[in-house]
């Protein structure tokens, strides 16, 4: 998927709370809402073993820190032109960078 039409679905859910943006996820019509939905449970879990907080998500307020989509890498293609020639089909990769973190730091942490 390009970048370009993974950045409208991004731009949506920066800086929101997690729940809120997987709920924007669960009811956007765009195939980049599907990829971005794994995304951010799987940025949730890290979170949770890299803080040893197992299943203890929901008692955090978790938010979207930072979402950026980079370009990737591009994999060309080819398809057959008139009079013998070719077009470059340019399809297109990228990169989303997804930081959570807790809004409020609890006691004793």
């Amino acid at each position: 998927m390009s970048p370009r039409k993974m950045r409208l679905v991004v731009d949506n859910i920066r800086g929101k709370n997690v729940v809120d943006a997987l709920s924007i996820l669960k009811y956007t019509n765009k195939e980049a809402a599907m990829w971005l939905e794994k995304l951010v449970l799987s940025a949730v879990n890290n979170w949770e073993q890299k803080s040893d907080q197992v299943g203890a998500a929901d008692d955090y307020e978790l938010y979207i820190k930072t979402a950026h989509v980079d370009p990737g890498g591009i994999i060309y293609r080819f398809l057959p032109a008139p009079q013998g020639r070719a077009y470059r089909v340019r399809k297109r990769r990228n990169h989303v960078t997804l930081v959570v973190e807790n809004k409020v730091r609890l006691d004793g942490e």
